[in-house]
Protein backbone atom coordinates (compact mmCIF):
# COMPACT_ATOMS: atom_id res chain seq x y z
CA UNK A 1 0.00 0.00 0.00
CA UNK A 2 1.35 3.39 -1.00
CA UNK A 3 1.72 5.94 1.79
CA UNK A 4 -0.73 8.85 1.81
CA UNK A 5 -0.42 12.34 3.25
CA UNK A 6 -3.75 14.03 3.93
CA UNK A 7 -3.50 17.80 4.30
CA UNK A 8 -6.26 19.72 6.09
CA UNK A 9 -6.08 23.54 6.09
CA UNK A 10 -7.97 24.96 9.07
CA UNK A 11 -9.23 28.50 9.55
CA UNK A 12 -11.82 29.26 12.24
CA UNK A 13 -13.43 25.88 11.82
CA UNK A 14 -13.82 24.66 15.39
CA UNK A 15 -17.37 23.49 14.65
CA UNK A 16 -16.43 21.07 11.88
CA UNK A 17 -12.74 20.16 11.85
CA UNK A 18 -13.02 17.23 14.27
CA UNK A 19 -15.60 15.60 12.00
CA UNK A 20 -13.32 16.13 9.00
CA UNK A 21 -10.39 14.46 10.77
CA UNK A 22 -12.53 11.57 11.97
CA UNK A 23 -13.71 10.98 8.41
CA UNK A 24 -10.07 10.40 7.42
CA UNK A 25 -9.46 8.15 10.39
CA UNK A 26 -12.57 6.14 9.48
CA UNK A 27 -11.33 5.16 6.01
CA UNK A 28 -11.92 1.47 5.26
CA UNK A 29 -9.59 -1.02 3.55
CA UNK A 30 -6.61 1.33 3.95
CA UNK A 31 -4.18 0.61 6.81
CA UNK A 32 -4.17 3.44 9.33
CA UNK A 33 -0.37 3.32 9.44
CA UNK A 34 -0.22 4.26 5.75
CA UNK A 35 -2.17 7.51 6.32
CA UNK A 36 -0.47 10.64 7.60
CA UNK A 37 -2.86 13.44 8.65
CA UNK A 38 -1.41 16.96 8.61
CA UNK A 39 -3.59 19.85 9.83
CA UNK A 40 -2.41 23.42 9.30
CA UNK A 41 -4.00 26.06 11.53
CA UNK A 42 -4.04 29.11 9.28
CA UNK A 43 -4.11 31.77 11.98
CA UNK A 44 -7.47 30.79 13.48
CA UNK A 45 -8.91 33.05 16.16
CA UNK A 46 -11.43 30.52 17.50
CA UNK A 47 -10.83 27.15 19.26
CA UNK A 48 -9.57 25.37 16.14
CA UNK A 49 -6.04 24.96 17.51
CA UNK A 50 -7.40 23.51 20.74
CA UNK A 51 -9.50 21.00 18.81
CA UNK A 52 -6.44 19.90 16.85
CA UNK A 53 -4.44 19.38 20.04
CA UNK A 54 -7.15 17.07 21.34
CA UNK A 55 -6.19 14.55 18.65
CA UNK A 56 -2.75 14.19 20.24
CA UNK A 57 -0.15 12.34 18.24
CA UNK A 58 -2.73 10.74 15.92
CA UNK A 59 -2.23 13.75 13.65
CA UNK A 60 0.54 16.21 12.87
CA UNK A 61 -0.33 19.87 13.06
CA UNK A 62 1.31 23.24 12.68
CA UNK A 63 0.32 26.89 13.03
CA UNK A 64 1.01 29.75 10.64
CA UNK A 65 -0.17 33.36 10.36
CA UNK A 66 -3.27 33.65 8.22
CA UNK A 67 -2.23 33.33 4.59
CA UNK A 68 -5.20 31.66 2.95
CA UNK A 69 -6.02 28.11 1.94
CA UNK A 70 -3.34 27.87 -0.76
CA UNK A 71 -0.63 28.94 1.68
CA UNK A 72 -1.88 26.48 4.31
CA UNK A 73 -1.96 23.62 1.82
CA UNK A 74 1.56 24.46 0.65
CA UNK A 75 2.73 24.40 4.27
CA UNK A 76 1.23 20.95 4.69
CA UNK A 77 2.78 19.73 1.45
CA UNK A 78 6.21 20.81 2.71
CA UNK A 79 5.66 18.62 5.79
CA UNK A 80 4.24 15.64 3.88
CA UNK A 81 6.15 12.37 3.50
CA UNK A 82 3.59 10.29 1.58
CA UNK A 83 3.86 8.95 -1.96
CA UNK A 84 0.31 10.20 -2.56
CA UNK A 85 -1.24 13.55 -1.64
CA UNK A 86 -4.83 14.15 -0.61
CA UNK A 87 -6.55 17.29 0.61
CA UNK A 88 -9.61 17.86 2.75
CA UNK A 89 -11.18 21.18 3.66
CA UNK A 90 -11.84 21.40 7.39
CA UNK A 91 -15.59 21.91 6.96
CA UNK A 92 -16.12 18.90 4.67
CA UNK A 93 -15.86 15.14 5.14
CA UNK A 94 -14.92 12.06 3.15
CA UNK A 95 -17.03 8.99 2.56
CA UNK A 96 -15.49 5.88 4.21
CA UNK A 97 -14.39 4.31 0.89
CA UNK A 98 -12.78 7.43 -0.57
CA UNK A 99 -9.12 6.48 -0.31
CA UNK A 100 -9.64 2.77 -0.98
CA UNK A 101 -11.43 3.47 -4.26
CA UNK A 102 -8.86 5.98 -5.44
CA UNK A 103 -5.81 3.97 -4.40
CA UNK A 104 -7.24 0.97 -6.28
CA UNK A 105 -7.61 3.12 -9.41
CA UNK A 106 -4.01 4.33 -9.20
CA UNK A 107 -2.67 0.83 -8.58
CA UNK A 108 -4.65 -0.52 -11.54
CA UNK A 109 -3.13 2.05 -13.93
CA UNK A 110 0.51 3.04 -13.34
CA UNK A 111 0.10 5.80 -15.93
CA UNK A 112 -2.73 7.46 -14.03
CA UNK A 113 -1.51 10.56 -12.21
CA UNK A 114 -4.57 11.70 -10.28
CA UNK A 115 -8.06 10.41 -9.58
CA UNK A 116 -11.21 12.28 -8.56
CA UNK A 117 -14.66 11.21 -7.44
CA UNK A 118 -18.13 12.65 -7.17
CA UNK A 119 -19.20 15.09 -4.46
CA UNK A 120 -22.46 15.28 -2.55
CA UNK A 121 -23.46 18.66 -1.16
CA UNK A 122 -25.43 19.04 2.06
CA UNK A 123 -26.62 21.86 4.28
CA UNK A 124 -25.09 22.38 7.70
CA UNK A 125 -27.50 22.24 10.61
CA UNK A 126 -26.17 25.67 11.57
CA UNK A 127 -27.44 27.31 8.37
CA UNK A 128 -30.93 28.83 8.80
CA UNK A 129 -33.58 27.76 6.28
CA UNK A 130 -33.93 31.28 4.89
CA UNK A 131 -30.20 31.38 4.06
CA UNK A 132 -30.09 28.10 2.19
CA UNK A 133 -29.57 28.69 -1.54
CA UNK A 134 -30.99 26.22 -3.99
CA UNK A 135 -28.35 23.58 -4.73
CA UNK A 136 -27.45 23.36 -8.41
CA UNK A 137 -27.13 19.59 -7.96
CA UNK A 138 -26.92 17.40 -4.90
CA UNK A 139 -24.34 15.08 -6.51
CA UNK A 140 -21.86 16.15 -9.18
CA UNK A 141 -18.37 15.36 -10.51
CA UNK A 142 -15.88 16.62 -7.93
CA UNK A 143 -13.24 18.71 -9.64
CA UNK A 144 -12.13 19.84 -6.20
CA UNK A 145 -8.95 19.45 -4.18
CA UNK A 146 -10.84 17.54 -1.49
CA UNK A 147 -12.06 14.99 -4.04
CA UNK A 148 -8.60 14.27 -5.50
CA UNK A 149 -5.83 11.76 -4.81
CA UNK A 150 -2.61 12.51 -6.71
CA UNK A 151 0.83 11.02 -6.98
CA UNK A 152 3.26 13.28 -5.13
CA UNK A 153 5.81 13.20 -7.92
CA UNK A 154 3.25 14.36 -10.47
CA UNK A 155 1.88 17.03 -8.16
CA UNK A 156 5.40 18.40 -7.73
CA UNK A 157 5.86 18.45 -11.51
CA UNK A 158 3.04 21.01 -11.67
CA UNK A 159 4.03 22.84 -8.51
CA UNK A 160 2.25 24.11 -5.41
CA UNK A 161 -0.83 26.28 -5.13
CA UNK A 162 -0.66 29.99 -5.97
CA UNK A 163 -1.03 31.65 -2.56
CA UNK A 164 -2.03 34.94 -4.18
CA UNK A 165 -5.39 33.32 -4.96
CA UNK A 166 -8.01 32.94 -2.24
CA UNK A 167 -10.83 31.29 -4.14
CA UNK A 168 -9.55 29.83 -7.40
CA UNK A 169 -6.26 28.28 -6.33
CA UNK A 170 -7.30 24.73 -7.19
CA UNK A 171 -8.79 25.58 -10.59
CA UNK A 172 -5.50 27.30 -11.35
CA UNK A 173 -3.53 24.19 -10.34
CA UNK A 174 -5.88 21.86 -12.25
CA UNK A 175 -5.64 23.99 -15.38
CA UNK A 176 -1.85 23.82 -15.30
CA UNK A 177 -1.95 20.07 -14.60
CA UNK A 178 -4.05 19.56 -17.72
CA UNK A 179 -1.71 21.75 -19.74
CA UNK A 180 1.18 19.55 -18.64
CA UNK A 181 -0.69 16.45 -19.78
CA UNK A 182 -1.35 14.79 -16.42
CA UNK A 183 -3.60 11.78 -16.84
CA UNK A 184 -6.65 12.08 -14.60
CA UNK A 185 -9.77 9.97 -14.01
CA UNK A 186 -13.18 10.60 -12.46
CA UNK A 187 -14.73 7.78 -10.41
CA UNK A 188 -18.54 7.42 -10.45
CA UNK A 189 -18.72 7.00 -6.67
CA UNK A 190 -19.26 9.82 -4.17
CA UNK A 191 -16.01 10.35 -2.27
CA UNK A 192 -16.65 13.76 -0.71
CA UNK A 193 -19.49 15.35 1.22
CA UNK A 194 -19.29 19.13 0.92
CA UNK A 195 -20.94 21.16 3.64
CA UNK A 196 -22.83 24.33 2.73
CA UNK A 197 -22.77 26.70 5.71
CA UNK A 198 -22.71 30.35 6.64
CA UNK A 199 -18.91 30.66 6.53
CA UNK A 200 -18.05 29.05 3.16
CA UNK A 201 -15.34 31.04 1.41
CA UNK A 202 -17.46 31.48 -1.70
CA UNK A 203 -20.25 32.97 0.38
CA UNK A 204 -17.94 35.25 2.40
CA UNK A 205 -15.78 36.57 -0.41
CA UNK A 206 -17.85 36.47 -3.61
CA UNK A 207 -16.14 39.46 -5.23
CA UNK A 208 -12.62 38.24 -4.38
CA UNK A 209 -13.39 34.74 -5.65
CA UNK A 210 -14.84 36.09 -8.91
CA UNK A 211 -11.76 38.26 -9.40
CA UNK A 212 -9.45 35.31 -8.79
CA UNK A 213 -11.30 33.14 -11.34
CA UNK A 214 -10.89 35.89 -13.93
CA UNK A 215 -7.19 36.09 -13.08
CA UNK A 216 -6.82 32.33 -13.60
CA UNK A 217 -8.56 32.48 -16.99
CA UNK A 218 -6.34 35.35 -18.14
CA UNK A 219 -3.18 33.52 -17.02
CA UNK A 220 -4.23 30.37 -18.88
CA UNK A 221 -4.90 32.36 -22.07
CA UNK A 222 -1.51 34.05 -21.74
CA UNK A 223 0.28 30.70 -21.39
CA UNK A 224 -1.57 29.42 -24.45
CA UNK A 225 -0.55 32.45 -26.52
CA UNK A 226 3.06 32.11 -25.40
CA UNK A 227 3.01 28.44 -26.31
CA UNK A 228 1.61 29.15 -29.76
CA UNK A 229 4.21 31.83 -30.38
CA UNK A 230 7.00 29.48 -29.30
CA UNK A 231 5.92 26.85 -31.82
CA UNK A 232 5.17 29.22 -34.70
Amino acid sequence: MMSISVIIPVYNCERFVAEAIRSVQAQVSVPAESIEIIAIDDGSTDRSAEVLREFGDTIRHAHQPNGGIASARNCGIAMATGELLAFLDADDRWTPEKLALQVAALEADPNLDAVFGHVRQFYSETLPEEQRPRLAAEVMPGHLASAMLVRRSRFDAVGGFDDRLRGAEFIDWLTQARERGLKMAMLPEVVLERRIHDSNTGRRERERVASDYLRVVRAALQRRREGQEATS
